[in-house]
């Protein structure tokens, strides 16, 4: 097995761990914790609860499905872009573009299943400091993204600008 090969299939191992562990997570609070119905509660700490909330939208609530065929049309929108991540991740060669790529790909697959089981997708890590939210409610999928999303921009700004100064030196597989 190749380099390549060998960063590619740690990216997809990875993409379908988080899938696992999200719907995992989603099931251990509405299962056994019995986080129901939306605005069902927990209180962990003075900083986090489990708050049960659907939402039918996507990043930041944005888009929401009033309708199922605004539900279905969300599903095959995330199951796009899933896709174009996936191929995305097929053709990278780097561990360091691949491991964010995966984080991505099992995210999106999590909150996709949600979306096509349920019409919605299942949030229920409520961060909070008094009154202030920094986040929406949010589950183990949108933080896969999100983390994934943030190291692929800082790598894109940091190795660019790494590039321009390191003119012609040879470029390492990461």
């Amino acid at each position: 097995m190749t380099l390549t090969s060998r960063n590619r299939l740690i990216g997809l191992v990875l993409a379908a761990l988080l899938f696992v562990a999200d719907q995992a997570v989603k099931w251990w609070v509405t299962v056994p914790l019995g986080l129901n119905s939306d605005g069902d509660q927990i209180v962990i700490n003075s900083i986090f609860n489990l708050t049960r909330t659907s939402n039918y939208g996507v990043s930041l609530g944005m888009l929401t499905a009033e309708s199922m065929e605004m539900r279905w049309g969300l599903v095959a929108l995330t199951a796009a872009i899933a896709l174009v991540v996936f191929i995305w991740l097929l053709k990278e060669k780097k561990l360091g573009d691949i491991v964010p790529l995966g984080m991505v790909l099992g995210g999106a697959l999590g909150n996709i299943r949600d979306r096509f089981k349920f019409g919605h997708v299942i949030d229920y890590a409520d961060l909070h400091f008094g009154d202030f939210r920094p986040f929406l409610v949010f589950n183990l999928a949108d933080a896969a993204i999100t983390i994934g999303v943030v190291i692929i921009l800082a790598r894109s700004f940091l190795i660019r600008e790494k590039q321009a100064t390191d003119a012609g030196a040879p470029a390492t597989e990461n």
